[in-house]
């Protein structure tokens, strides 16, 4: 029988919802997010605030460093994989290289016409990729100068509308792009060029993940289904019914689980035997003037498990990400 996910607390720090997590590969004590406050933060796990009285939830860790300079929406946040700098992509068209020793924003990549929905870094730390609402991906090295547009006008392949979600493929110069035209694409980086478009969607794409080991992606958004496609020839593989429209989507580092934050609940399925772990649904308990408390629905937006795979972190439209725990 598989030990369900049990709720360990929450992180309170943003004033608005949450909307990036990134988690680090070998450190279970920090993490980071990102809000519609505007702000990047970064999490101390150690260190929990202490509750008063009047509190409906345990807190697992406190914020230790708030990094601010967006002028809108912080949309996505990357972590270099040596846990040293943060990478951030906003509505108000930017990208920033946060300096995390420093505290400070060390580089801004102006480039895009339109809000950036997401940034990545390359496994080496030494490509950058955006997407944005301009239709178009950016490939950046890290001292801010873009190296190449993927753009409609220069390649016939590329995606019609906004480009939701790109993600680097571990191991490979390839990524992987979502979009609101409804398609998934995979592009060679080497050249530029589209290796494969994998079709199936009757809705656009909000999220595109990719497993640990680089061969299997998971796509998802509004027709509420969640397809997983062979990464190498572009084949769809088999969908799963994640019953409302998803918003986010991550994979476990540790068991072939994946995880989807939908409009209504987050839901985990075992991926080997194709069946449903879990579905969480999230309320928040709230106190009215009368001293009684009331249940009051949201969201999941984001969604990070930490490296060891015991723990999920999900980001909700409240501004707390609650963290769950797994035994195993």
């Amino acid at each position: 029988m598989v030990e369900p996910l049990f709720l360990k607390g929450v992180l309170s720090g943003h004033s608005a919802g949450v909307t990036s997590i990134a988690t680090p590969i070998n450190n279970a004590n920090m993490i980071v997010s990102s809000s519609r406050d505007k702000s990047i933060l970064v999490w101390d796990l150690t260190n929990p605030q202490l509750p008063d009285s009047n509190d409906l939830y345990e807190f697992v860790g406190r914020p230790r460093r708030r990094l601010t300079g967006h002028s809108h929406f912080v949309d996505d946040v990357a972590l270099s994989s040596d846990n040293n700098f943060v990478l951030s992509g906003s509505w108000d068209g930017d990208l920033r290289l946060w300096d995390l020793v420093k505290g400070c924003s060390t580089r801004r990549f102006v480039g895009h016409t339109n809000n950036v929905l997401s940034v990545a870094f390359s496994s080496d730390n030494r490509h950058i990729i955006s997407a944005s609402r301009d239709k178009t991906i950016k490939l950046w090295n890290t001292i801010g100068s873009c190296k190449y547009t993927i753009e409609r006008d220069v390649d016939d392949d590329f995606h019609t509308s906004w480009v939701s979600c790109v993600r680097f493929i571990p191991g490979q110069p390839t990524i992987v792009a979502g979009s609101w035209d409804a398609t998934v694409k995979v592009w060679n980086l080497t050249n530029c060029r589209l290796r494969c478009a994998m079709k199936g969607h009757a809705g656009y794409v909000n999220a595109v993940t990719v497993s640990p080991d680089g061969s299997v992606c998971a796509s998802g958004g509004r027709d509420a289904q969640v397809m997983l496609w062979d990464v190498n020839d572009g084949k769809n593989l088999y969908s799963l019914d994640a019953m409302a429209i998803v918003h986010a989507l991550c994979f476990c580092p540790t068991r072939y689980w994946l995880c989807a934050a939908t409009q209504e609940s987050i839901v985990v399925w075992d991926l080997e035997s194709k069946s449903l772990v879990q579905v969480i649904t999230l309320e928040t308990p709230s106190k009215n003037r009368n001293g009684l408390i009331k249940l009051q629905m949201l969201h999941c937006t984001t969604l990070a498990w930490s490296f060891d795979g015991r723990t999920l972190f999900g980001g909700c439209t409240d501004g707390l990400i609650r963290v769950w725990g797994s035994h195993v």
